[in-house]
């Protein structure tokens, strides 16, 4: 089963950089607060490819999960 996503990420404005991706050029993930439809995640080095759709929920277990392991 895919996941569903953004076509074309740069459609959608106020993107940020997540708190855990690292300090070198190149490696950031990109994610967009407040979207209707979950939390949308791309790559910074794309900002016109896609980006994945998460469920909110699916979401908030996945950054309190990463949070509980740092």
């Amino acid at each position: 089963m895919s996941k569903p996503t953004i076509p074309d990420a740069s459609t959608l404005n106020g993107w940020r950089k997540s708190s855990y991706s690292g300090n070198e050029s190149g490696s950031c993930v990109e994610v967009l607060d407040n979207h209707p439809a979950g939390v949308p995640v791309r790559d910074s080095k794309s900002p016109h490819g896609p980006a994945l759709l998460f469920p909110s929920g699916a979401w908030s277990s996945f950054v309190t999960a990463v949070k509980a392991d740092g």
